[in-house]
């Protein structure tokens, strides 16, 4: 019946320093397909599922703080390569909780956005 995830909608503050945290950091691809809706945003494809990024000043689902707490509200991507995701983010001087021994059987990488969204990289 369900197919999978089509997309996970973040709120952001400010889009020009989002867009280079999931587009040049994270090294996301931008997806052409965005409408022109009446506020701003992104698209990313990543595999199958798509992240967007959405401009909302009254949205409530900001957490306030970009301290990572791998319990808190977040969502996971699946990397081929953890090692190699690790030096990115310490090329771009990216806060990580790494987590390679874990109840879990995979290696677990958490990061914050710049508006503290969590997102969990695993491998």
């Amino acid at each position: 019946m369900y197919e999978g995830i089509h997309h996970v909608s973040l709120l952001v503050t400010d889009i020009k320093r989002a867009k280079r945290f999931y587009g040049e950091v994270l090294g996301f691809q931008e997806s052409e397909e965005r409408p022109d809706f009446d506020f701003s945003g992104a698209w990313y494809q990543v595999g199958e599922t798509q992240i967007h990024l959405i401009v909302h000043e009254e949205g409530r689902t900001l957490r306030g703080v970009t301290s990572i707490d791998s319990r808190d509200g977040h969502f996971a991507i699946r990397v081929q390569d953890m090692e190699s995701f690790i030096k990115r983010m310490r090329r771009y001087q990216v806060e990580i909780v790494d987590k390679p021994n874990n109840q879990t059987d995979w290696h677990q990488v958490f990061v914050s956005d710049p508006d503290g969204n969590l997102i969990e990289f695993n491998c």
